[in-house]
Order: C-alpha cells, then sequence, then structure tokens
C-alpha cells in the first residue's frame, strides 16, 4: 500500500508542477504583451517628410511622435550652419518646434529669419541656435535620415549620427 500511496503522492506532484511550469509561461508572455509597443505607438515613430518641393524661408510643421517638427529651408542669404541638414544643394533647418526654456512653441518670422517665443522673449536663429536668452540650449534636432529627397524623422542615419559626434546634438 505505501508504494501506491508513493506513486500517487509522484504523480500529484509532477502534475502539480506541470500545472505551474504551464501558468508561469502564461504570466511570462502576458507580462510581455504589456511591455510591447502598441501598434499605433510603433506607427507614430517615424516619420516621412519629402523635401522636394519645399519653398526658401517658408516654415513646414509637421508633427512627430506628438510634437511639432520645423522644417525650413534657407535662403543663400542664411547663415551656414555646422546643424543644417544638406540635401543636395540646398540647405534646411529640421528641429523639435518646442523652446528649450519652458516648452512652448516658437513663431518664426520670416522677414528677420528668426524663430521668436512670445512667452519669455527666447529667440532662435534660422539654425535653431540661441540669440536671446532664457532658452538655455539651441532647438532640438530629432533623430533623423535621409533617403534622397525625404527626411525620415525617428531613425538616427549616419548624417545624425556625424552630429551627434561632433557635440551639435544634445
Amino acid at each position: 500500500m505505501q508504494e501506491e500511496e508513493q506513486g500517487r503522492r509522484d504523480f500529484m506532484g509532477i502534475a502539480l508542477g506541470a500545472c505551474a511550469a504551464i501558468g508561469g509561461v502564461g504570466a511570462l508572455y502576458a507580462a510581455k504583451r504589456t511591455w510591447d509597443m502598441l501598434p499605433s505607438v510603433k506607427a507614430a515613430g517615424f516619420t516621412t517628410i519629402d523635401l522636394a518641393n519645399a519653398h526658401p524661408n517658408k516654415l513646414v510643421v509637421e508633427k512627430w511622435r506628438g510634437k511639432p517638427i520645423f522644417v525650413l529651408k534657407k535662403t543663400p542669404d542664411m547663415e551656414v550652419n555646422d546643424r543644417d541638414i544638406v540635401i543636395g544643394s540646398d540647405r534646411f533647418h529640421v528641429s523639435i518646434g518646442l523652446c528649450t526654456h519652458l516648452g512652448c512653441i516658437p513663431a518664426y518670422e520670416g522677414a528677420e529669419h528668426k524663430f521668436k517665443c512670445a512667452c519669455h522673449g527666447g529667440q532662435f536663429d534660422a539654425s535653431g541656435e540661441v540669440l536671446k536668452s532664457p532658452p538655455p540650449s539651441p532647438l532640438i534636432i530629432p533623430p533623423f535620415t535621409i533617403k534622397g529627397t525625404k527626411l525620415v524623422l525617428g531613425e538616427a542615419g549616419p548624417e545624425y549620427k556625424k552630429m551627434l559626434d561632433a557635440g551639435l546634438i544634445a
């Protein structure tokens, strides 16, 4: 009788262990699913902007990850800057359109080639560099890569990495 009882105990132990293992795998799978990005978030991760038809000194505002993105094709009389994105023979200013002081959205004054923040008087030049405080740093350049005449935001390409290595991007 004792051997039969021992066999029953072994069987119950194995059955309990198997149930616990299956439950553990199910819990890990559910936990992983909660950590994965939602498809809508993944889709919002990249924004493609075609710059082929951009007009000089005309600010275009796009949206990337819920933030405004400033795209400005520079005119020949605008100062050349290392922060400019060069596509072909054209130079562009691309930045997240939020003031680095308190996150206000600066307005672009085309006649003056400046971005002005109405909240606290901060000013940036056409390359996003600070002209007048209180902003503590230049406008932020989002990760980008260049594919022909298209700019893909959200992907750090070689041009972005070069700017990052040069210390032009925070």
